[in-house]
């Protein structure tokens, strides 16, 4: 029975049984001659078992054996979860009793002995145990109802429980007969018993915990049971039916005041009680989505007004083409109005609209990372959007460097309005619309002179240094990325390089005095390296094709028209010294980091190495094919000549195999031996390296010491293993 507040005392009239019921709620809708009132009926609301009233659902059980007539041998419950177990006795003597079925069931769960921890001490199955369950969430609707001298009492329900029966008893007879199986199967010999007490133990330490982590595994199914047993029971002591304590407690379900006075608050107008009586369910509102940060369809959308519309739609998307703007608002929506809406909750970026940093982080809210307010938000959102009106890259340590808020928040920002490019940075997301620039010059007018007032907003809040305040020229808002070709790359470098060409010289000269003074010889020997015009048949020269794109057509850091001079002539002074130490030193650093590399591979890293590069670095000065491989065996590294299968279809460069041959570190014996391995096999199971390694390093290498070997030099493929960079698909 539904359980709403009441008038205290409210009179509800009951219809005669042979005529169809009417509506009592609306008097005005029924005919009150052919549905007289023979009875009124006083309503009261009882309190006093108000959260402590719980309805209990017992099984079906036969007819010769009532609830009044079993015995509760113990109760108990967990009062967080409403959980309740209830121990029953079972009527043995009754004629529906199997007494051979519950002696069978007792001897397999407690066995042959009794003892105090037997479960039916009486070999009988004489007890029963029942588990509660809830069998509604919601039990705000329902009322236990008590009727007397005409007065029907209320209270309101704080749970229903349903009680089924519990088979632990059968886990415990399945686990005993698995303890006699395993005592049949064991042997009886000395030997076995020894072997069994000899176990090898693994020990392992766990990782520390991340957040992400913690909150899986608090939400897991597993931490949620482990936190239902850890609540402990409390134990009930349970009152018969005709007990003087229950005919005491079952006098609170009357209500203990008549008098108006107490509950002038339950007197409510017949709308009012139906709203209280029936109210909307909190399931069917809660799945309803709210906008806008729910989904919300374009129907519900087109119904608000248009100022709304575009605070939504931009809201959610960030950035938006006006032209896609006025597609999702529908056709015979007005320009105008769309322009004069947009400006308030967006601002111009490169043609495009971005929703402004207020919008997103209103007044009074804080960053979910850091917790920094929505003011400090909305100025470090506003460098962002005003970098992005300078340029189409942005450098994420140098928005974080001036705007000091955490990573986190910054990567917020900019993924907001433009995507990550590697070793480049992060790009504005679309590209520059000039067709709405050309179309609208008073509202791109307008804009730059908002920006200029944020500009001088956060020139004084961050300080910025010059470079900052300089906007760079975009070459007539150009619809296409800011590029530099290969051939202004190389002209900027020459122009730096004869900048530099004197102080490079003077340099030269002074380390030529040096050398005199000491009695050294002045003249340099750069025979190691002084590149020659080496002959097609002898030398490949290196092949950048595939990274032509990536250099801007420079070819080894010069553009290929002026290499031949930069290859076959001397390098200027000083620079010669300086080309093989830097040379050098990528070589090492790439080798200790790799082990292992192609000269397919190696020639890939050097070029994203000279993209790395600011124009005019000494490496721009060229660099042949068999100067990178003589340095690389200078280096301490070897060339592995593995046995390629003759069905090869691996380039030149891909058939040259390096490796590093001593890092210094105690694995250098182990790698030796498994390039020694590859030296004569092109592809090895696990197995036989694993053997190799025992038998040449006299030692048994444990997993980890092989998976790390492994893990330096090779690669793994159907089941094979492979050197990095020769496995042919």
């Amino acid at each position: 029975m539904p359980a709403a507040p009441l008038p205290a005392p409210a009179r509800r009239k009951v219809v005669p049984r042979n005529k169809p019921r009417k509506s009592f709620l609306y008097p005005s809708m029924a005919n009150e001659e052919d549905d007289p009132i023979i009875q009124e009926i006083d309503v009261f609301l009882a309190r006093s078992l108000l959260e402590k009233l719980y309805l209990f659902q017992y099984p079906i059980r036969p007819a010769s054996m009532t609830y009044d007539d079993v015995t509760h041998l113990s109760a108990k419950i967990k009062p967080k979860q409403q959980k309740v177990e209830l121990e029953m006795a079972i009527d043995t003597l009754n004629p529906n009793y199997c007494r051979s079925k519950g002696e069978q069931i007792a001897l397999n769960v407690d066995g042959t002995c009794t003892d105090e921890t037997s479960t039916y001490s009486s070999k009988l199955m004489d007890k029963q145990t029942f588990c509660s369950s809830q069998a509604a969430s919601n039990v705000s609707r329902y009322a236990a109802a008590v009727y007397k001298k005409g007065e029907l009492h209320l209270t309101p329900l704080h749970g229903i429980l349903q009680l089924r029966p519990s088979f632990t008893y059968l886990d415990k007879a399945d686990a005993k007969h698995r303890e006699r199986e395993a005592a049949n199967e064991g042997g009886d010999s000395s030997q076995d018993e020894a072997d069994d007490d000899v176990k090898q133990i693994t020990v392992r330490f766990s990782r520390p915990e991340t957040e992400q982590a913690r909150q899986r595994r608090v939400q897991s199914y597993e931490f949620l049971q482990k936190r239902q047993a850890e609540e402990h029971w409390v134990h009930l002591h349970y009152y018969g039916l005709k007990d003087s304590r229950s005919e005491h407690e079952r006098q609170y379900l009357f209500s203990q005041g008549h008098g108006l006075a107490e509950n002038t608050e339950l007197i409510k107008s017949p709308s009012e009680y139906l709203m209280m009586l029936m109210p909307p369910s909190v399931e069917e509102e809660n799945d309803k989505p709210m906008a806008p940060s729910n989904v919300l369809s374009m129907a519900q959308l087109r119904t608000l007004p248009l100022a709304d519309q575009i605070k939504i739609l931009m809201k959610n998307v960030k950035v938006m083409p006006f032209a896609n703007l006025m597609s999702l608002l529908g056709s015979g929506t007005d320009s105008t109005a769309v322009l004069r809406c947009i400006q308030q909750v967006a601002m111009l970026v490169q043609g495009n609209w971005v929703v402004k940093s207020d919008v997103l982080y209103p007044k009074d809210t804080s960053s979910p990372h850091s917790g920094v307010p929505a003011e400090v938000l909305c100025r470090g959102r506003d460098f962002v959007m005003w970098k992005f009106t300078q340029d189409r890259w942005v450098v994420r340590k140098e928005v974080a460097a001036v705007t000091k808020l955490c990573p986190e928040d910054v990567k917020d920002f900019l993924e907001h309005m433009s995507v990550a490019r590697i070793n480049k940075g992060w790009e504005f997301m679309l590209p520059y619309d000039e067709d709405f620039v050309k179309k609208h010059p008073d509202i791109v007018q307008r804009q730059h002179m908002l920006w200029m007032g944020i500009q001088a907003k956060l020139e004084k809040v961050y300080n910025f240094v010059k470079e900052h305040l300089t906007p760079k020229k975009q070459e007539a808002q150009s619809a296409h990325a800011l590029l530099v070709s290969g051939e202004q790359r190389v002209n900027m470098a020459k122009a730096k390089v004869k900048q530099n060409y004197g102080q490079l010289e003077k340099e030269f000269q002074k380390q030529k005095a040096e050398m005199k003074s000491n009695d050294t010889s002045a003249k340099i020997d750069v025979s190691n390296i002084h590149i020659k015009e080496e002959p097609v048949s002898d030398e490949e020269p290196m092949d950048t094709s595939a990274y032509e794109g990536m250099n801007n057509g420079i070819v080894n850091g010069l553009h290929a028209e002026d290499s031949t001079d930069s290859l076959n002539g001397h390098l200027p002074g000083g620079c010669i010294d300086r080309v093989a130490q830097e040379l050098k030193a990528f070589v090492s650093s790439t080798f200790r980091k790799q082990f292992v590399l192609t000269l397919s591979e190696l020639k890939r890293l050097f070029n994203l190495h000279l993209a790395s590069l600011p124009p005019g670095h000494t490496l721009f000065s060229g660099i042949s094919d068999k100067m990178l491989q003589d340095m690389v065996l200078d280096t301490g590294c070897k060339q592995i000549l593995v046995p390629f299968p003759p069905q090869t279809a691996a380039s030149p460069d891909e058939l040259k195999v390096y490796a590093l041959w001593e890092a210094g570190d105690t694995y250098d014996q182990h790698r030796q031996v498994l390039l020694e391995i590859f030296s004569k096999n092109y592809r090895v199971r696990r197995n036989v390296i694993q053997n190799q390694l025992s038998q040449e390093c006299g030692e048994d290498l444990n997993k980890q010491e092989v998976d790390r070997v492994l893990k330096d030099c090779c690669v793994s493929y159907g089941g094979m293993w492979y050197l990095k960079g020769t496995v042919q698909s």
